[in-house]
């Protein structure tokens, strides 16, 4: 990958492998009762976040949507802490009151996820706005799927972004699927850089099963937004591999699709160019596959072991 190293890329591999286990862990905790709410996991779409997440700086911002755990561990927040939010307790990163769709680290730059579909897209063009009158490079990515491209506020924050020249990247985690609707459905017009390019921004369309596809897009839209302060739009195509939300059968999908879709996988796409190019063995491989099944068991007994929230803490952190 261009202008990384071979422990950068064997990082990136170790955190795709990390939000893999994490998500499939989330997974059986939520049918052992041990997760309430909705839970969206990110599994098949690992290297959408981490190949624009990599391309960022310290200082940098997400804003994001409800399928947000891996966008927060690519941010380098703790999984346990991650965990211990969806298990709803006292050490979770939102102090247990968030849960799956609403996690927070201003620490790392994470502006948070929501439950609102599009909620984050207007929130992204302020934070992108502050950080333009304060005369900062910092740069925001603002992450959401394909259902949000019929809000109203998509259009709206796009149209501010352009005129008012943000240093915003809009991208679009196009999996195929609004919840259960697909694109041909919902929109009159599948190939969404048609529409967001409307607005008079630069857009790309992306193969988001690449991590190294993602990330030579992400490099060029990240430097422009930082050096010219003018927003773009990227629509990564893409692919989860289990429903929209945990409760979800997806019985909208044909078993053959979903096949033809694993056998792009991302994570084994970049596992084989790695070994192809030297940086990864099999044996190396293995080692990292065993340390993040590790680190989401560790996840998993920290959320456990840790306590529920005071009662008294409901009327906290009400207010800014």
């Amino acid at each position: 990958m261009k202008g990384m190293d071979r422990e950068k890329q064997l990082e990136l591999y170790r955190t795709m492998w990390v939000i893999r286990r994490f998500e499939e862990r989330c997974a059986q905790s939520y049918t052992a009762g041990k997760i309430a709410g909705y839970l969206h996991l990110y599994i098949g779409q690992e290297a959408v976040a981490l190949g624009f997440i990599s391309a960022l700086k310290p200082g940098d911002y997400v804003v994001d949507s409800y399928r947000d755990h891996g966008h927060c561990i690519a941010m380098g927040t703790d999984p346990k802490l991650i965990m211990a939010e969806l298990y709803g307790r006292a050490t979770g990163v939102s102090k247990g009151k968030g849960g799956s769709m609403h996690l927070f680290d201003a620490e790392k730059g994470f502006l948070g996820g929501t439950g609102i579909v599009g909620g984050g897209i207007p929130i992204a063009a302020g934070v992108a706005l502050a950080s333009r009158y304060k005369e900062s490079d910092a740069v925001v990515l603002c992450f959401f799927g394909d259902g949000a491209i019929n809000q109203g506020v998509f259009h709206e924050s796009l149209n501010m972004a352009a005129l008012w020249k943000l240093p915003v990247i809009f991208i679009c985690e196009n999996n195929l699927y609004a919840m259960g609707t697909s694109l041909e459905r919902s929109s009159a017009v599948t190939d969404l850089t048609v529409r967001a390019g409307g607005y008079g921004m630069e857009c790309h369309r992306v193969d988001g099963m690449d991590i190294r596809k993602v990330y030579e897009v992400a490099q060029h839209v990240v430097q422009k937004a930082r050096e010219t302060k003018e927003p773009s739009f990227v629509e990564a195509i893409c692919y989860r591999y289990v429903g929209h939300g945990a409760a979800d059968p997806g019985t909208y999908r044909t078993k053959e699709e979903i096949l033809e879709w694993r056998r792009r996988d991302p994570i084994a796409i970049y596992e084989r160019c790695l070994i192809e190019e030297g940086i990864l063995t099999e044996e190396l491989a293995a080692k990292i596959q065993q340390e993040a099944q590790d680190i989401a068991r560790e996840a998993m007994a920290f959320a456990d072991q840790s306590p529920e929230p005071d009662p008294d803490s409901l009327y906290e952190d009400v207010y800014a």
